[in-house]
């Protein structure tokens, strides 16, 4: 499952679960309009959160892969060095 499918699932649920809650318990509007702001932060907080692990796991997969490029080309380089020594023999 890749990952920004599980953050925006999360954000989903979290989103669905926030206006079910308002929906079922009543209250007085300024006590709701307090709630809706309240969970509005915390919902932005943790998309924040989500897409800061997302971008961090995207860039940490970015730099093993370009190391693992990067020593392919070496041994490739090294490979077309050892070939080119041994045609000139």
């Amino acid at each position: 499952m890749k990952t920004s499918n599980v953050v925006l699932g999360i954000v989903g649920g979290l989103a669905a679960g926030a206006v079910l809650g308002i929906l079922f318990a009543p209250d007085k509007g300024s006590n709701t309009r307090k709630k809706i702001a309240k969970k509005g932060s915390d919902l932005k907080d943790n998309l924040k959160d989500g897409l800061n692990d997302l971008m961090s796991n995207v860039e940490n997969k970015y730099k093993d892969l370009s190391s693992k490029v990067s020593e392919t080309i070496d041994k490739s380089a090294e490979n077309l060095e050892k070939i080119n020594s041994e045609l000139k023999r």
